[in-house]
């Protein structure tokens, strides 16, 4: 699935649970609500995290698939924030790694005066 076409199938969710809450008599929520709503999600991930590395207790028979599942609510609530906002998070998120790539870049060159510090970035995502 491409992401445009995640984006798409993340708006109609929540257009779904905007006219549920509406039928239901709840409030529709906004950016704020959601970003309240990924910050208990973010928690439960963390715990989740914990209990995958054996730091924590976890009622979870299958760690690893709630694991899984958080994290696709984590993603779900931060395209629908971004969605509320109206950022483009697909052109945002590649503008982000650019700059991300060419910090490392920089500091790469500046500790071994590399010639060609693009190809340190593939060899970095190579290894990986």
């Amino acid at each position: 699935m491409e992401f445009h076409e995640i984006i798409k199938r993340a708006r109609a969710i929540k257009k779904a649970y905007a006219k549920l809450n509406y039928r239901e008599g709840n409030k529709v929520w906004g950016a704020s609500e959601y970003t309240q709503g990924l910050v208990g999600d973010v928690g439960d991930l963390m715990k989740l995290i914990m209990a995958k590395k054996g730091l924590r207790f976890s009622a979870e028979e299958d760690v690893s698939a709630a694991l899984k599942h958080e994290l696709a609510d984590c993603l779900w609530s931060v395209l629908i924030i971004a969605d509320e906002l109206g950022i483009n998070l697909e052109k945002e998120f590649v503008a982000t790694m650019n700059k991300l790539e060419n910090k490392i870049t920089e500091r790469r060159v500046i500790k071994r005066k590399r010639k060609n510090s693009r190809d340190f970035i593939r060899e970095l995502i190579i290894r990986k």
